[in-house]
């Protein structure tokens, strides 16, 4: 909305008022107006669109991990190193950023979701997979724990989350957890790391070690996430989170377009 200025219009008029049969013409004098202002909408062609209006996160919020939280960091990001036999001297989070960085530099997007993929199969015990999938058949109760535990155990990768109710075929439940930032999406600024890195890998690992078909659902506008227990994923081809322009602040420094979220064009290095 705009203001403009309107200059009121002024005219004469005249009124007849009858007194003993007799008119009298009064004239009423050319006052002038204050100086008004209206609001309307200004015009459809002058309005300034980006098309690239994401620009990310300039800043990063301070997060005080505990021993349990440097822990698990520090094991993911040593498994993710020892899955692709690339290193780096880097500690904390930052030594997990650089891991998954290295991956998605060095090898095309279908490598990347199968190395993290064997990342995570190497991070996690799999008899205590094996088990969990054993005893979570698909029901509401097991959705409902999904997202609990992820809530409890896994603040350290995403960020502060919570459990959120939804509607699963027709009922209530709380099947949802809601990542207020993705500490990951924050640390990197990219948002083929995102979808590469974390939302693909992440949906085919669940599905497979316990069973369990989950959508994670990011929002490239806030670097929120929903992680959707018991729904399947679309696939990539129609899955919006692949058609997103990458952010300005990209810490990769690529071109911001959509092959930032496309790395087929990348040589795919093979792990001898």
């Amino acid at each position: 909305m705009e203001a403009n200025l309107v200059q009121p219009y002024h005219s004469f008029s005249t009124v007849s008022m009858r007194n003993r049969n007799k008119i009298n013409t009064y004239k009423y004098k050319n006052i002038p107006y204050p100086l008004c202002s209206i609001l309307t909408k200004p015009p459809a062609n002058n309005q300034n669109h980006n098309a690239e209006t994401t620009t990310g996160s300039s800043s990063n919020n301070v997060y005080k991990d505990n021993w349990f939280d440097r822990l698990a960091i520090n094991h993911l990001s040593q498994s993710i190193q020892a899955t692709t036999g690339l290193r780096n001297n880097k500690s904390g989070y930052e030594g997990l950023a650089e891991a998954a960085k290295m991956v998605y530099t060095n090898f095309n997007s279908t490598r990347q979701v199968n190395l993290v993929v064997e990342a995570l199969q190497k991070a996690f015990p799999k008899p205590i997979l094996s088990l969990m999938k054993m005893v979570l058949p698909q029901s509401k109760w097991a959705r409902e724990y999904c997202a609990a535990f992820t809530r409890v155990f896994f603040s350290w990768l995403v960020g502060p989350c919570e459990v959120k109710e939804s509607e699963f075929n027709g009922r209530k439940e709380n099947n949802v957890v809601h990542i207020k930032k993705c500490r990951f999406l924050e640390e990197t600024n990219c948002v083929g790391m995102c979808t590469n890195l974390c939302k693909m890998p992440s949906q085919l690992f669940i599905k497979d070690t316990l069973g369990m078909p989950v959508n994670m659902v990011p929002n490239f506008d806030d670097m929120s996430c929903e992680m959707i227990f018991g729904q399947d994923a679309p696939p990539p081809d129609t899955d919006p989170a692949f058609v997103q322009p990458c952010y300005k602040l990209c810490k990769l420094g690529n071109k911001h377009q959509q092959d930032c979220n496309s790395q087929m064009k990348k040589k795919d290095v093979e792990i001898s």
